[in-house]
C-alpha cells in the first residue's frame, strides 16, 4: 500500500493540448480505478468543469498542474488519499503477476533500515513504563524483525505507550504483524478486510500465529490529527480488539489504501482503489478518523497517558514501598517534572 512517491522538480512546459490530455486520462483511469464510482464520477465531473472554464490554463509545467489536481482531487472528493506529482520513469502495470527485481527489493530493504524500520524512538519511563514511537509501516519483510526485537525490549515492563502521533502510512501487513504480539500466543485475530475495486478481489489481514514473543500488560496508544491510513488502522485495531486505550486527538480520517496511476507528461496520480472494512465494526475511519478514549491535544498526550499508567499501577502496588515511590513519580509526571540525573565520583559506591 504505497501512499506518497518522490517529486522530481522537472520544470515541464505544458501547452493547452497536454492539459487536456493529462485531464482527459486523470479522468478516465479515476473512473474505472476509484473505490466509489459515484464519488469518482462526481469528482470527474467538477475536474472536468474547471477545465473547460480554463481552470488550470494558468499550469504552465508538469509540477504546478500536478499540484493543482491534487489540491482538487482531495476537495473535490473529500478522499485524502488522492495525491499526484511528478516521478520521472513510473511504469505502469495493472499485472498483479509483476515482482520487483531483487535489486529493487535490496534497495527498498536499505533505505528501511536507514530509516531505523521507522522505529523513531525507544524508551524506558519513570515505573517501568516501557514507550516506543513509531512514524510508519515499512513492508513486514524487513520491519517484522525489527518489531519483534523492539518489543523484546519491552518485555520487563509493567505499561507500554506505543506513539503513533507522526504516523502517517503504510502495510496493513505490518500493522497486523506488530498487533500479533499484543495478544496469547495461538490467538489469532481477523483485523480487517481490504477489498480493491480495479481486481475486484478481497484480502483478509489476521494476526500472525508464528510470532514468538507476546506483550500482556497494559498499552495506551497515541494519537494525533497527523495520525494516517496504516497509523489509523493500527490504533483502531488496538481500540476495536479492546487490547489497549488510545489518548490524544481524533486521527486524519484516511482509510482508502491507493494504486499509482500515470496521466501523461511524468504526472502520476495516486488513486484510492480500495476500501478497508475493520472486522468486529464492519466499517472504518473514512472521512471520521478513529476517536480516542481519552480525548487530549496531541501535545498532552503522552503526558497524560503516562500519568494514567502510574496512577493505576499505584493503587495496585502490593508494597508499600513500591506504593510510595509510583506516588512521588505520578506526582512529577503531573506537574511535567522530570528525575534530574545524579551523577557520583568514579570509585564512589
Amino acid at each position: 500500500m504505497l501512499l506518497s512517491f518522490p517529486t522530481f522538480a522537472a520544470d515541464t512546459p505544458l501547452n493547452a493540448s497536454d492539459r487536456d490530455a493529462i485531464v482527459q486520462t486523470l479522468i478516465a483511469k479515476m473512473n474505472a480505478n476509484y473505490i466509489d464510482p459515484a464519488v469518482a464520477e462526481r469528482v470527474s465531473h467538477a475536474i472536468a468543469g474547471k477545465h473547460a472554464k480554463g481552470g488550470y490554463a494558468s499550469a504552465a509545467t508538469a509540477p504546478a498542474l500536478s499540484e493543482a489536481l491534487a489540491k482538487d482531487l482531495r476537495e473535490f472528493s473529500g478522499d485524502k488519499h488522492f495525491g499526484a506529482g511528478i516521478y520521472e520513469g513510473f511504469r505502469e502495470s495493472n499485472n498483479t503477476a509483476d515482482v520487483p527485481n531483487r535489486a529493487k527489493i535490496d534497495e527498498w530493504r536499505e533505505q528501511t533500515a536507514r530509516r531505523g524500520y521507522d522505529i523513531e524512538k525507544i524508551e524506558r519511563l519513570p515505573g517501568n513504563v516501557g514507550y516506543i514511537e513509531l512514524r510508519g509501516f515499512g513492508g513486514p519483510e524487513f520491519v517484522g524483525p525489527a518489531y519483534t526485537a523492539a518489543m523484546s525490549l519491552m518485555a520487563g515492563t509493567d505499561a507500554l505507550i506505543l506513539d503513533l502521533r507522526r504516523n502517517g502510512s503504510g502495510s496493513p501487513a505490518s500493522v497486523a504483524y506488530l498487533m500479533s504480539h499484543f495478544f496469547p500466543f495461538g490467538d489469532e485475530r481477523h483485523l480487517i478486510d481490504m477489498y480493491n475495486r480495479p481486481n475486484d478481489t478481497t484480502r483478509q489481514f489476521w494476526t500472525v500465529k508464528t510470532v514468538a514473543l507476546r506483550y500482556d500488560k497494559p498499552v495506551y496508544v497515541l494519537t494525533s490529527g497527523r495520525t494516517f491510513s496504516a497509523g489509523e488502522d493500527c490504533a483502531y485495531d488496538f481500540q476495536t480488539q479492546k487490547r489497549g486505550t488510545l489518548v490524544g486527538e481524533t486521527t486524519g480520517g484516511g482509510s482508502n489504501p491507493v494504486s499509482w496511476f500515470s496521466v501523461g507528461n511524468g504526472i502520476v496520480v495516486s488513486v484510492p482503489t480500495s476500501r478497508t472494512t475493520n472486522f468486529v465494526t464492519k466499517t472504518n475511519w473514512e472521512r471520521v478518523g478513529v476517536k480516542p478514549d481519552i480525548a487530549v491535544p496531541a501535545a498532552q498526550a503522552l503526558q497524560t497517558a503516562h500519568a494514567a499508567i502510574l496512577r493505576n499501577l499505584a493503587a495496585s502496588a502490593k508494597d508499600d514501598k513500591e506504593r510510595t515511590e509510583l506516588q512521588r513519580l505520578l506526582a512529577m509526571v503531573e506537574k511535567g517534572e522530570s528525575e534530574k540525573p545524579v551523577y557520583t565520583l568514579r570509585g564512589e559506591r
